[in-house]
């Protein structure tokens, strides 16, 4: 739930006078100065919110079980809807964003993901719990995919640093929401509906940067302007499912994005299980999320700086398989160990969304091939939670569970390595075409 990492080290251009840029690129004055700054604090604010309605959940699983009366494969279910949401939802955001440009889809997709979060731990039974999460999850689907286009299209020569903060702040939300949700749940009186229920005022206050920017379409002055339609021209029958890099990519974001949401919806139950406390195992959860704070920010900047990024898949791969024989072995003895060595693993995903900026060569490409990629992925994604919850319930344990998500970390390692390879989907594209 993710931005693209173009080639920021890579910029060039044709001034011979360096001066400070706003959003779009052009000279900054009093009232782009604020745009400036608005785009930047929405942006941040808007990437806080991308994953608590996930992680939250996955402190209270158990809590949520009891009060709604589900099984361990309803439970599963419930952990598949976010990647299933993502890419149903997800494939919408560039033709939304086309129409009523991006900053009004990310507003609304805040004020979806407030409602959603407000009303999904009261409305009663399984059905409305699910709808409820399905409206939030849908405001996240649609920010996701359009959060790299604000980037590449407002900050043009600053995608890197721009990508890395809000990759950072969406590593935050991810990892607060999971430290905090059983604490502040046990200081509202117990009831998991209020410790659900109170993220949608973190939600609500990401809609407030958003709403003077709803008009904002990025005009420019003229020479970023030509700069800008020259980036995003291109043939107009891109046909980016001819592109093998455009499907190693796809499926890389998938199985990295089938261990993230296993991750966050069942890692916390399997400490539990293994006798940690609640506390502590909300925090664990964190301590896995909170790795992609300073390692969100590290990775696409390094991988921006070589030809190839199969050795960086490679090493999150190798973390990725000791934290899960790890937790096979001795769940509890070393459960910091294990939340560490997932956490760098699931670091994967600010590497997938470097790569989506770095296989294209034209602004409409990105947002072609972040759609792609996305919903390809997230749809992928969407048996694996469902699939643990089947497997815990059938053999009453976490062994096989364990095993399916380390099998899984053999292909990731693999489609990744093809889809780091120094090429374009466009150039991929014409070819076969």
């Amino acid at each position: 739930m993710m931005g693209v990492m173009g080639a920021e080290d890579t910029t060039t251009t044709t001034s011979t006078t360096a001066r400070p840029t706003a959003p779009g690129g052009g000279p900054v004055n009093g009232t782009r100065a604020w745009t400036t700054r608005l785009f930047v604090v929405g942006i941040l604010l808007a990437a806080v919110n991308l994953r608590p309605a996930i992680t939250s959940l996955g402190a209270l699983l158990e809590e949520v079980r009891d009060g709604l009366g589900m099984s361990g494969s309803v439970a599963g279910l419930l952990t598949s809807v976010p990647p299933l949401c993502f890419a149903v939802f997800g494939v919408m955001a560039p033709r939304l964003a086309r129409r009523f440009g991006p900053p009004a889809v990310v507003c609304a997709g805040m004020v979806a993901i407030t409602a959603g979060l407000l009303i999904r731990p009261y409305v009663g039974g399984t059905a409305g719990f699910l709808a409820g999460s399905a409206l939030a999850l849908m405001g996240i689907a649609v920010s996701n995919v359009l959060m790299p286009v604000i980037v590449k299209r407002w900050f043009p020569d600053r995608v890197g640093s721009m990508t890395g903060l809000y990759s950072m702040a969406l590593a935050a939300g991810t990892s607060i929401a999971a430290a905090v949700t059983v604490p502040v749940t046990d200081a509202l009186g117990g009831g998991w509906q209020s410790g659900l229920g109170v993220w949608a005022g973190l939600a609500a206050v990401a809609v407030l940067p958003w709403l003077p920017l709803v008009r904002d379409r990025g005009p420019a002055p003229a020479p970023v302007a030509e700069a800008r339609a020259r980036a995003d021209r291109q043939p107009p029958a891109l046909r980016i499912t001819r592109s093998r890099t455009a499907w190693a990519l796809a499926v890389f974001f998938g199985l990295q994005a089938t261990a993230a949401y296993i991750t966050m919806g069942w890692m916390a139950q399997i400490f539990r299980d293994a006798g940690v406390p609640a506390g502590t195992a909300g925090l664990l959860l964190a301590v896995t999320m909170v790795m992609g704070v300073p390692l969100a920010f590290v990775i696409p900047r390094v991988a921006t700086r070589l030809p190839q990024q199969g050795p960086i898949v490679i090493a999150l791969g190798v973390c990725g398989l000791a934290g899960y024989a790890g937790l096979w072995a001795a769940p509890a003895g070393g459960a910091w160990a294990w939340a560490l060595l997932l956490g760098v693993s699931n670091c994967a995903f600010p590497l997938a969304l470097t790569m989506v900026g770095m296989r294209s060569r034209t602004g409409a490409g990105v947002v072609q091939l972040s759609a792609f990629a996305q919903s390809v992925g997230y749809l992928i994604s969407v048996p694996g939670p469902l699939l643990v919850g089947v497997l815990y319930q059938h053999s009453g344990g976490w062994g096989l569970p364990i095993a399916l998500m380390a099998g899984l970390m053999i292909p990731q390692m693999a489609v990744g390595v093809l889809a780091g390879r120094d090429r374009t989907v466009e150039d991929e594209a014409a070819t076969a075409g």
